[in-house]
């Protein structure tokens, strides 16, 4: 593919840890062919120092590229471990779930391991009908397959039968619920004037009841003043976002507290949109973590819904949801004939999904169908890595809103899909796109990779991406790449393969910061990984 990751590279991350020792190769490695031995280049805006050191520059409106680094499992920081197995079972005549779901709890019954795991389950080669939803509700769980291809005499694959009432297929994650519960006590404002994206150093008013490694939530209210300062949303014809009416519109960031000096934190992770204090008087609390699930992950087998006709929604609606779970990956897996989602996260941080492929959906191309790689609200830090979709609406879409943030899209393709990629509605923040392609999309719009203002589009979409990056992505078949410069805040396309525009279904809009179009040799290759190992050398 034009512009890909290689494939050593991509193994190289496994969903954690670059090397500090691969850093001086991590360039040369990530580009394409072609791109190699083309003449480098280095965007103004982020580039390797004399000292090896990304520097980051502002553009002329001061915004600065944040750093993505931080999603996936663990950060980044830790590869996705070998979990041994502890348990295995095979397919039994008729539905399986029973079956499944039994072994799943009684590994989840377990010991926990200090490292955090209890073991694997694996299904051997087989077919696997389920009529139910099958729960991976215990930490430490890793459900493994052996194979994720058609063949069952030595792939497992599932087959999710029934109705579409079913949300999914395979259900990954703890209670429902967001991040409103606090630890008593713990509420303390924030009284830093102004906290910019990509800051990590935050002002507070007391940090008396808070200590080193609280998981604490940042909460910026949604308030007529900000509202304002964003022009109601983007909104054109339809009514403007307002406080107080759904949806809600707060920001919210999941955070862990590495230092404590004085009154201010240092938090993990960067926040993806400036928080001003004359705007809304943000705070921050430690959050309970009730009904949380840690460290699980679905590995090597194939989820189908027997191949229905090619509009039926009378089935499964997603293979994989994943929600209210931190440090989980979902890799090496084909997902097929869902309706409404491959793989879905939500409510949920720290998650790695790699190598897998979503394709042949089955239903109707209409609106909130073929969502193929999917972080809804609440997703944070998730990495979607080494991806192919066909025939998506929205293959490699951020819809949570503005609890959306932090997530990264590398090296995936979708081909013959019908809408765009891109943030979807309502102020989703920090979203990554790298080396992402956009191929035969069939959309009859002119954009179908976009970081723009979708206006009335959906009842009041708006602004769907804001301090969003395209980094070498590539469009084709005379489509174009939409960025734009939202009220505070701004969008980045650089070194885009294809048409780049500011204009869509609005042309009043300025255009986004773009670089480089059509210009080989982006060094890095790759942003978020340049990222991660950028970070990884300075711990």
């Amino acid at each position: 593919m034009p512009g890909s990751l290689s494939r050593r590279s991509l193994l190289r991350i496994g969903g954690g840890a670059v090397v500090a020792g691969a850093a001086a190769s991590l360039t040369r490695d990530v580009l394409a062919p072609d791109a190699a031995q083309a003449a480098t280049w280095h965007s103004q805006l982020v580039y390797p120092g004399a000292d090896g050191r990304l520097v980051y520059k502002p553009d002329s409106r001061g915004k600065v590229i944040p750093d993505f680094s931080w999603a996936g499992y663990r950060n980044g920081q830790t590869p996705i471990p070998s979990v041994p197995v502890v348990k295995e079972i095979g397919p039994v005549t008729g539905d399986n779930t029973a079956h499944i779901q039994a072994a799943l709890d009684e590994v989840g019954v377990m010991p926990l391991g200090a490292n955090g795991f209890r073991g694997a389950l694996l299904l051997k080669a087989g077919h696997y009908l389920v009529d139910g939803t099958l729960r991976m509700k215990h930490d430490g769980v890793v459900l493994r397959g052996v194979g994720k291809e058609e063949d069952t005499s030595v792939n497992t694959v599932i087959t999710g039968t029934g109705d579409g009432t079913r949300s999914a297929v395979l259900f990954v994650g703890g209670t429902s619920g967001g991040w409103e519960s606090q630890v008593p006590g713990t509420k303390t404002g924030i009284t830093s004037s102004l906290v910019t994206t990509g800051q990590r150093r935050i002002t507070l008013a007391s940090t008396t009841n808070l200590k080193v490694g609280d998981n604490i939530i940042i909460h910026h209210p949604h308030t007529q003043e900000w509202t304002d300062a964003i022009n109601g949303g983007g909104v054109v014809n339809d009514a403007p976002w307002t406080p107080g009416q759904p949806p809600e519109l707060p920001i919210m960031y999941n955070r862990y507290i590495r230092k404590i000096v004085g009154n201010d934190i240092i938090i993990c992770a960067p926040v993806f949109n400036d928080l001003r204090r004359s705007l809304s008087q943000s705070y921050v609390y430690v959050w309970d973590r009730a009904g949380l699930v840690r460290n699980v992950g679905v590995e090597n087998l194939r989820i189908d819904m027997g191949d229905p006709s090619s509009t039926s929604e009378d089935h499964p609606q997603s293979c994989i949801f994943v929600s209210r779970v931190e440090d989980a990956w979902v890799m090496n897996a084909a997902l097929l004939h869902f309706s409404v989602s491959g793989v879905w996260v939500q409510r949920s941080t720290r998650v790695t999904v790699q190598r897998v492929r979503a394709v042949q959906p089955r239903s109707r191309i209409i609106g909130g169908m073929r969502y193929s790689f999917c972080a809804g609200g609440m997703a944070q830090q998730v990495l979607f890595n080494d991806l192919i979709a066909f025939h998506a609406r929205h293959a490699f879409i951020g819809t949570g809103m503005s609890t959306c943030s932090g997530n990264v899209w590398l090296n995936g393709y979708s081909k013959f899909g019908y809408n765009e990629t891109g943030g979807h509605h309502r102020w989703s923040q920090g979203l990554l796109y790298d080396n992402i392609q956009e191929l035969s999309n069939q959309s009859e719009n002119d954009w179908v990779l976009a970081l723009h203002n979708r206006g009335d589009r959906g009842e009041g979409h708006g602004w769907s991406s804001v301090n969003s990056v395209a980094w070498n992505c590539t469009v084709d078949n005379g489509k174009k790449l939409c960025v734009q410069t939202p009220p505070t805040a701004q969008n980045f396309a650089i070194g885009t393969t294809g048409i780049v525009t500011g204009h869509n279904w609005y042309t009043n809009h300025q255009t986004g910061y773009v670089e480089g179009t059509n210009r080989s040799g982006l060094a890095p290759g790759s942003l978020y990984l340049e990222q991660l190992a950028d970070r990884l050398r300075g711990s």
